[in-house]
């Protein structure tokens, strides 16, 4: 069995991830209109009749707000907490809203769906793993460190989107409020490029096939920087950075294993954040 993969898009200006196989399809949020929405999945040649159910990490905007509209146009079903949905404060009339429960395995079609708790600054926060079969696909962004739930998820993954939201350097020079770089960084907020990679280097399994890093700052992160950071210690994982202006190709994940693609010069981590 395979999955698809694709960010639509990936930034504090919108979030939505699209994980599905040959028949049936999840959206993991909906940040962007369902005009965009449609419009990035037709590009990509990827129906929006295959899409059957949208899941809610937590209730920021940039995750939420093409929610209505594109639930009732296409009937799809929305998988929220209670505690998110309340936060919500989105007009959901006309909308089949159900709710999950962290670790609750939840089926759509020959999907499954598994979400747990993540540290972040929202009411009732929780990241992903979709799967079919035995491919497994995690969604790991919006958040604040990596806590033992990320951690025993992310070594199960054949592929991830993993955020890598700042440059420690950039956030600190830059123009942000104090409060606000605090905010960012102080364990509720979201992964630095270091904090991403320390994750991706000391956990990632050997059948890990992609990594698209996802929900870089605008002002605070290159992706230039974080991809050139990532590949020198991708041994055989495709490393691609989810853009927050476009989608990202389609991506087909599958269980066959990784063969490690040579690199040139050897290098440390200590190396790889200074350069």
């Amino acid at each position: 069995m395979q999955l698809q993969i694709t960010s639509l898009n990936s930034g504090s200006n919108g979030n939505c991830y699209y994980i599905g196989n040959d028949r049936e399809a999840v959206l993991v949020d909906a940040g962007i209109s369902c005009r965009e929405t449609e419009k990035r999945m037709k590009r990509l040649g990827l129906p929006m009749g295959k899409v059957k159910a949208i899941f809610v990490s937590h209730e920021h905007s940039d995750h939420i707000k093409g929610i209505p509209v594109l639930a009732r146009k296409y009937k799809l079903p929305v998988y929220i907490t209670p505690g998110t949905l309340y936060n919500c404060r989105l007009d959901f009339a006309g909308v089949e809203v159900l709710h999950f429960e962290a670790h609750e395995t939840i089926q759509v079609g020959r999907i499954e769906v598994k979400a747990f708790p993540k540290l972040h600054d929202a009411r009732d926060p929780h990241s992903f793993v979709v799967s079919c079969q035995e491919v497994r696909v995690g969604v790991f962004t919006d958040i604040g460190a990596p806590c033992d739930h990320v951690i025993a998820h992310f070594q199960q993954c054949h592929a991830v989107f993993l955020e890598a939201n700042y440059d420690e350097g950039l956030l600190e020079k830059g123009h942000y409020p104090y409060y606000l770089k605090n905010r960012i960084r102080g364990g509720r907020g979201h992964l630095s490029n270091r904090q991403a990679l320390s994750l991706f280097t000391g956990y990632k399994p050997g059948f890990m096939s992609h990594v698209l890093l996802s929900h870089l700052s605008k002002d605070n992160n290159c992706p230039k920087l974080v991809k050139d950071l990532f590949t020198l210690h991708a041994d055989g994982t495709e490393v691609v950075v989810a853009s927050r202006f476009e989608e990202t190709p389609v991506y087909t994940i599958s269980n066959v294993p990784v063969v490690a693609k040579p690199i040139g010069r050897q290098i440390s981590l200590f190396d790889a954040v200074l350069e």
